[in-house]
C-alpha cells in the first residue's frame, strides 16, 4: 500500500479541487476508482472529488448549518477517502459510504456546538414583535417557511429526510449511513413526514 503524506494529500486535494470544474468521462465507475485511489491514484481522487464534493457539502451544510464549517468538514472527508480508499470494501454505494464518513463529522461538529445551536433554534421560533410589515412579508415567503419548518425537525428526522428527499437514498442505503435498521428508518420517515405536515398546516402551508 503506498503511504501517503501530510503533504501528498494536500496537493492531491488542491488539485482535485482546481478540476472539479472541468468536464470528465463519468463512464468510469465509483467503485473503480476507489480501487485506483486506493493505489494512490491521484486522476482517480480528482473525478470521485468533481462528482461528489458538492453532494457531500451540501449534506454537511443541511446537519450543521455553517457553511464555513461545512465546506472544513466535507474537505476532511476526502482526505478521508483518499488516506482509507483500501477500507471501502463495497459492501455499499460509494456515495453512501462518503455520506456515512460525512454524517460521523458533522454530528461530531454538532456536539461540540450542541449548547449554541439550541439556543439558535430556540430563537428561530420567537416571534418578534418589533418586525415591520416588510419583514413579515419575507417571514411568509412560501420557500423560506418550508426551510424553517425543516429546522424545526429533531436533528434525527431532518437527516432522514434529508438523506431520502435530497439525496435520493433508499431505505436501505439510508440504513447503512446512519447505522440503524431499515424498520427504524421507516419509523423515523413516518414521524418526520407527519411533524412536517403539522407544522406547515400550523405556518399556513397545505391548509384547507
Amino acid at each position: 500500500m503506498l503511504t501517503k503524506s501530510k503533504e501528498s494529500v494536500s496537493t492531491t486535494l488542491s488539485s482535485a479541487r482546481a478540476s472539479a470544474a472541468r468536464p470528465r468521462s463519468q463512464a468510469t465507475p465509483d467503485e473503480a476508482l476507489m480501487g485506483r485511489v486506493a493505489e494512490g491514484d491521484r486522476l482517480a481522487m480528482e473525478v470521485l472529488y468533481a462528482r461528489h464534493h458538492v453532494r457531500v457539502f451540501r449534506f454537511v451544510l443541511r446537519l450543521i448549518g455553517d457553511e464555513a464549517l461545512a465546506e472544513d468538514l466535507a474537505t476532511e472527508v476526502f482526505l478521508d477517502v483518499w488516506r482509507h480508499a483500501d477500507r471501502f470494501e463495497g459492501r455499499s454505494a460509494v456515495s453512501t459510504w462518503m455520506l456515512g464518513i460525512a454524517r460521523f463529522k458533522a454530528l461530531s461538529a454538532r456536539r461540540r456546538r450542541a449548547v449554541e445551536l439550541l439556543d439558535e433554534e430556540i430563537a428561530k421560533t420567537i416571534e418578534d414583535p418589533a418586525d415591520d410589515p416588510a419583514i413579515v412579508l419575507e417571514k411568509n415567503d412560501t420557500s423560506r417557511v418550508i426551510r424553517n419548518c425543516l429546522k424545526r425537525l429533531a436533528p434525527h428526522h431532518r437527516e432522514i429526510i434529508d438523506l431520502a428527499y435530497y439525496h435520493e437514498k433508499s431505505l436501505e442505503e439510508v440504513a447503512a449511513i446512519v447505522g440503524i435498521p431499515k424498520n427504524t428508518v421507516k419509523t423515523r420517515m413516518l414521524r418526520a413526514r407527519m411533524r412536517l405536515a403539522g407544522l406547515l398546516r400550523d405556518a399556513g402551508i397545505g391548509r384547507e
